[in-house]
């Protein structure tokens, strides 16, 4: 029914660790930039679309969260 193997489990090539810890930490760092990114430009629109801000106040909004969340997410 089943095979049983008695040999070693791996037989590819040899895993790249550090290569996978960079590319692990990279996807990591843009999933949290990204993610805070997206929620800058919400509150954004939120303060031009709904509030008398318009677009200018908008805009500053996103340009000092946005900066702000940079440095804090550092």
């Amino acid at each position: 029914m089943s095979e049983h193997h008695t040999g070693p489990i791996e037989v590819g090539a040899p895993m790249n660790y550090s290569e996978h810890e960079k590319t692990y930490s990279g996807f990591l760092n843009a999933a949290k930039f990204g993610t805070m990114l997206v929620c800058v430009l919400l509150l954004a629109m939120l303060v031009g679309f709904f509030t008398t801000g318009g677009f200018f106040g908008g805009l500053l909004v996103f340009v000092i969260l946005s900066v702000a969340g940079f440095v804090l997410l550092r």
